[in-house]
């Protein structure tokens, strides 16, 4: 008995393999297939759990070397080896059982969403998908500690046998940071910049300069058409027209105005916020009932959900002004120019804040603010509260704010006790409401004060509810009562939930229009009508609305 445990031992030892780090990784590996916020395909789902198993297998081994650091009793070998049977006899039928499941887990996702269900969730692709990328990841560690057992030896001869331990340690940690942070990431992020700079560049054969003069990019324009990017060609060439909101309605309507400055169009954001500010005056934005300052997202999109909607309410009596800070997508831009965002919208809106300011009370347009995912956290950064307390704006609609967001942050951490994460109460609701898929801007106990802030968001929204506490800690948006878009079948699994939460992130507009962070423009509607106080308009025609916008965005 003793000699079969000793070969069999001697089989992992020359695998280079943990027994408990594949036990382990096998249970990390069946948990990575249970359900989060978003429906995953068979590609995406093996690399997470290919990615949960070698986290797993690294924890095993951590926890094995941390037992025989502190000098622990090895169990003797009859008692070892039949602790490996027992790890294999949990972890192989949990891993046989969660692949059998895998579909039902993926529909319980998909039927919140009303998606059609899954006939079968691909359990081989995903096993082997999983299979390559934990064989991947392991390989990258092996050559981690090969270049460190190397190094450790070298400064053995000079150092401390600990000395030398902690500095190989130290150095081989720096050159794999190099090599990948000053490297492959600063590379593949130049050629990311490359490609974004030259779609944002990219001017459309059909798509030509507006001939109303009232409109930038025009040849009466300040902004050339070529300086706006592709993004923002796109928003002044789209949008509703007078003609077919005074349709909606019965009745005259006007055309919106819409100002939008490009990241070439000048060399600095302040030259940039002062040239959107002219080219403002010079359209007449001032001499409209309502004004918006959008913040893009970080390749200077504008959700025509939320633009679009906004419009039909005012029956175009409104103007809007964005600026572009970036051409990279919103988590590259994050990444990479973490600050410029909040400084053009903090520059624009200071531009504009001051004309405001200037202006008659009786005779000004009412001010908001919109932006969403990351224009709405720098929307939030682009003024501070107490520097317009004695003359405040009028409201502000942020959608899809990230996790990040720092007042998003203080009103959900300082909630009303017993309201739930995905949809809190802040105080008494007179300054800051949360809405979601249903209108919830009633639930105030105080009327409104004299600014509206409004946030839009789903409970399956991962850019909203990550956290990198969801590691180690269950998040309260988990806890009873769930969003009524969140499968009744998650579960919180340490370390496996943030990387399951990660990956939604990156797929969060994978999800359908209405779900995920991808924002539908009836609930648009609502938040808009509550923050900016159109013209009047019945449930009937709010109904209308809904239909028409819902009809154009599916």
């Amino acid at each position: 008995m003793a000699v079969h445990s000793e070969q069999s031992r001697w089989r992992w030892r020359r695998l280079g393999l943990s027994m408990p780090g594949i036990v382990l990784g096998l249970l990390f590996f069946a948990a990575s297939l249970t359900p989060s916020l978003l429906p995953r395909g068979p590609l995406v789902q093996g690399a997470l759990s290919g990615a949960s198993f070698a986290a797993g297998y690294a924890v095993g081994v951590f926890i094995h070397w941390l037992w025989a650091y502190l000098q622990l009793p090895e169990p003797e070998h009859r008692h070892a080896r039949a602790l490996r049977i027992a790890g294999g006899v949990l972890a192989l039928p949990a891993v046989a059982l969660t692949l059998w499941k895998a579909a039902e887990w993926q529909n319980s996702v998909r039927q919140v969403m009303g998606l059609e269900p899954l006939d079968t969730a691909h359990p081989l692709q995903v096993g082997a998908v999983g299979l390559l990328v934990f064989l991947a990841l392991l390989a990258l560690a092996r050559l981690f500690g090969v270049i460190m057992r190397l190094l450790r030896a070298r400064l053995k001869r000079l150092l401390p046998p600990r000395v030398a331990q902690v500095l190989a340690t130290g150095l081989t940690v720096f050159a794999f940071w190099y090599v990948f942070n000053g490297v492959i990431f600063h590379q593949a992020l130049r050629l990311a910049d490359s490609s974004f700079r030259e779609l944002d560049s990219h001017i459309d054969a059909e798509s030509a300069p507006p001939d109303d003069p009232f409109r930038t990019g025009s040849a009466q324009s300040l902004v050339s058409w070529e300086s706006l990017g592709a993004r923002g060609r796109e928003y002044i060439a789209s949008g509703p027209r007078a003609a077919e909101i005074g349709d909606f309605f019965g009745a005259l309507a006007q055309d919106p105005i819409r100002v939008y400055v490009g990241l070439n169009s000048r060399e600095t954001v302040e030259e940039r916020a002062t040239l959107a500010l002219q080219e403002m005056l010079r359209v007449g934005a001032f001499e409209r009932s309502a004004l918006v300052v959008i913040v893009p997202t970080g390749t200077g999109w504008i959700d025509p959900a939320g633009a679009d909607t906004l419009e039909y309410l005012h029956r175009g009596d409104i103007a809007s002004v964005a600026l572009q800070y970036s051409y990279l997508t919103s988590w590259l831009s994050l990444m990479v120019e973490p600050g410029y965002g909040a400084e053009a919208g903090r520059a624009l809106f200071q531009k504009v804040y001051a004309h405001w300011t200037g202006l008659p009370p009786g005779e000004r347009p009412r001010l908001y603010l919109y932006g969403l995912s990351l224009g709405a956290m720098n929307s939030e950064l682009s003024t501070d509260l107490y520097e317009v307390v004695a003359d405040p704006f009028d409201g502000a609609l942020w959608s899809g704010p990230p996790f990040t967001s720092r007042t998003w942050r203080m009103a959900t951490d300082a909630r009303v006790p017993g309201t739930p994460e995905w949809l809190p109460r802040f105080r008494d609701g007179s300054i800051i409401r949360f809405t979601a898929q249903a209108n919830n801007l009633h639930a105030a106990s105080a009327p409104w004060g004299p600014i509206r802030i409004v946030y839009l968001q789903y409970a399956s929204d991962p850019v909203t509810f990550f956290a990198p506490s969801s590691f180690y800690r269950e998040p309260d948006w988990m806890k009873a009562p769930r969003g009524p878009d969140v499968s009744p079948a998650l579960r919180w699994f340490p370390i496996v939930t943030g990387l399951q939460l990660a990956a939604d992130m990156m797929l969060a507009t994978t999800a359908p229009i209405g779900y995920g962070h991808l924002y539908a423009p009836e609930h648009y509607i609502d938040a808009w009508i509550e923050v900016t106080q159109p013209p009047p308009i019945d449930a009937d025609t709010v109904a209308r609305l809904k239909a028409l916008h819902a009809a154009r965005f599916r």
